[in-house]
């Protein structure tokens, strides 16, 4: 069975940029794309008990008319599935029914929408699912094959889940060159930390073996903007951030550096979960 991603969408213009970035990214292995789209039924909102039963499965079948339209238009395999009930669910059982190597959503990025999103749909689908997760924010530019990947960590090492270990073949397969940044504060102490989190990224096992790394290292900034002014220095076309059980995906996420990152990032962002140290995958 060839690979697949799940992407989140609607009818929106940035779901759809999302639907054709992720096409495009998994193009070189042939993937193919699983569009999953969360029906709002009308009969279940008590301020529209007045919509008959026919026309709420007539808007749900305009929905699903609407998703193939986007599909046939995709540089990849596509189907479309429109679901009702709550995202947990119906995100459970597309990841269930498609194994997905990763999870693909638009981001728009009015700060209020973008903060919604991330509380009520991101973080969640992270915490269910325990997979990539790819973010393609509203301003992002035309889809292409990455050609410069920014991967950004700190000292700390970690431990990428078994989700995040097998995209290896994906990312290999681009044609892009890999730079590690690292943001040193003014109170670091650890000698050499960029030449440890090369390290770090080489342990992971994310990238084939022999992968040339380059090291971007900014100095004397705030996480999120040194993260930020590496992406501008390497001119940087996708940036990957390591999804920590106690940050990203823990109860402080709203002052987490990934979600800082999120707010302020102009290019697509790659999410990958590490292992809680101590607790089962």
């Amino acid at each position: 069975m060839a690979p697949s991603f799940l992407v989140l969408t609607n009818l929106s213009e940035t779901a759809k940029l999302a639907a054709r970035y992720a096409a495009v990214l998994g193009e070189p292995l042939q993937v193919r794309l699983a569009l999953l789209s969360l029906y709002h039924h009308p009969l279940l909102d008590p301020d529209l008990l007045t919509v008959t039963a026919a026309r709420a499965y007539r808007s749900q079948a305009e929905t699903m008319h609407e998703l193939q339209a986007v599909a046939e238009h995709l540089p990849a395999a596509a189907e479309v599935q429109v679901a009702i009930g709550t995202l947990h669910a119906a995100v459970a059982d597309a990841v269930a029914d498609c194994q997905p190597l990763l999870l693909a959503m638009g981001l728009s990025m009015e700060h209020d929408l973008l903060d919604q999103l991330l509380h009520n749909q991101a973080l969640p689908v992270l915490r269910a699912t325990r997979r990539p997760l790819l973010l393609v924010p509203e301003g992002a530019a035309a889809p292409r094959l990455p050609q410069r990947v920014l991967m950004a960590v700190d000292a700390e090492p970690f431990t990428l889940n078994a989700a995040s270990r097998h995209l290896g073949a994906l990312l290999g397969s681009w044609p892009a060159e890999y730079t590690v940044a690292h943001v040193r504060t003014r109170h670091e102490t650890l000698a050499e930390p960029g030449r440890m989190a090369l390290a770090d990224v080489r342990a992971s096992k994310l990238l084939p073996p022999g992968t040339a790394l380059d090291l971007c290292e900014v100095h004397h900034l705030a996480p999120a903007s040194g993260v930020l002014q590496a992406l501008e220095d390497t001119d940087a076309d996708l940036l990957i951030l390591v999804a920590r059980p106690r940050s990203f995906l823990g109860r402080l996420f709203h002052r987490s550096i990934t979600a800082q990152v999120l707010r302020r990032c102009q290019v697509p962002v790659l999410l990958l979960p590490a292992e809680d140290p101590g607790l089962p995958e």
